[in-house]
């Protein structure tokens, strides 16, 4: 498997090895490897861009599970981000066809999918078209998604494809931008929100979501690994009680935001840093990030938790690791 040392990918590890799967883990050279430590994990070290390491890493392996991605709503070099989130996945899974892997599974994205212009809940099946996707790491994942659809078709790889969410919970190191919204919150940095939506599924509801797509799911079919469809004053609400605090009641107009993005990513480009907003982040907000996790609770037996589970971890996790006050 690909990201085990990430944040989803973590939790995929754990469930592969509740069920009894031998897992080889590749790592980048340097990486943090924090969350898998006390596993019985085998880790072999390369990188999605050098396919030489991709070609010793799925050597002998019945499955290959593709977790990694670089997830990252701004980024200084687009390129860089498709290089490993596009190409990188096509050049794993033509290592897997060689080696003659029985099935692969690929942690897409609900990035990749369609949304519904009056908020309801996309599903699978809704029409997208990559003109109408915001963002470089979106449209990476589209990519993506479509080069795998096409080695399915053209090459005959037996590829199950899935699409986490917003995860939330424990182990979220970096953390990932919406685990940076969830510490932010319960630290009390967010006095204000913006009306948009999302979807909040606990991580380890996404893990078991993978083992079911490896062992149950169809081959060349989308799964969404969703949970409970959220706005995001009420997730914000959610981690306040969790946290003890008083949950954001200013509403922010997004235009308003515009030059404050602006500012930010120009700051960002001469630090460095990752800027606190961007006009990706507003673009993405005009729209409800609502979707239906039906197909694989019927083809899969999903069953998610309540977002409030995802929540509860996710806060408790920050506060036993340190990045909040106890």
């Amino acid at each position: 498997m690909t990201g085990g040392t990430g944040f989803v990918g973590a939790a995929v590890a754990r469930a592969l090895l509740a069920r009894g799967y031998d897992v080889r883990a590749l790592a980048r050279r340097g990486s943090d490897r924090r969350n898998l430590d006390g596993l019985a994990v085998e880790i072999v070290e390369g990188d999605l861009t050098d396919r030489e390491s991709l070609v010793r890493a799925v050597a002998g392996c019945r499955f290959v599970l593709h977790v990694a991605a670089d997830y990252r709503i701004w980024v200084p070099d687009p390129a860089a981000m498709l290089r490993a989130n596009v190409e990188g996945t096509r050049a794993l899974f033509l290592a897997a066809l060689d080696v003659g892997a029985e099935r692969v599974v690929y942690c897409s994205s609900v990035a990749a999918l369609g949304l519904m212009a009056d908020g309801t809940a996309a599903d699978e099946r809704t029409p997208v078209s990559e003109d109408k996707i915001v963002g470089i790491y979106k449209r990476s994942k589209y990519r993506a998604e479509q080069a795998v659809l096409d080695l399915v078709r053209e090459r005959g790889l037996r590829a199950v494809i899935v699409n986490p969410s917003t995860p939330v919970g424990p182990r979220d190191i970096k953390p990932t931008p919406t685990g940076k919204m969830i510490l932010d919150a319960a630290a009390g940095r967010m006095p204000a929100y913006v009306d948009t939506g999302l979807n909040v599924v606990h991580v380890d509801d996404v893990a078991e979501g993978h083992m079911l797509a490896l062992e149950r799911g169809r081959i060349g079919e989308k799964y969404i690994l969703g949970g409970e469809n959220m706005s995001l004053r009420d997730v914000l609400a959610m981690v306040a009680a969790e946290s003890g605090r008083r949950p954001p009641s200013v509403r922010l107009p997004n235009a308003a935001l515009w030059p404050l993005a602006l500012a930010c990513e120009a700051v960002a480009r001469l630090s460095g840093a990752t800027p606190l907003v961007t006009r990706d982040h507003l673009r993405m907000a005009r729209k409800k990030m609502f979707f239906s996790s039906a197909k694989a609770v019927a083809d899969l037996g999903y069953a998610p938790r309540p977002a409030r589970a995802a929540v509860h971890d996710a806060v408790a996790w920050f506060r036993v690791t340190g990045r909040l006050p106890a």
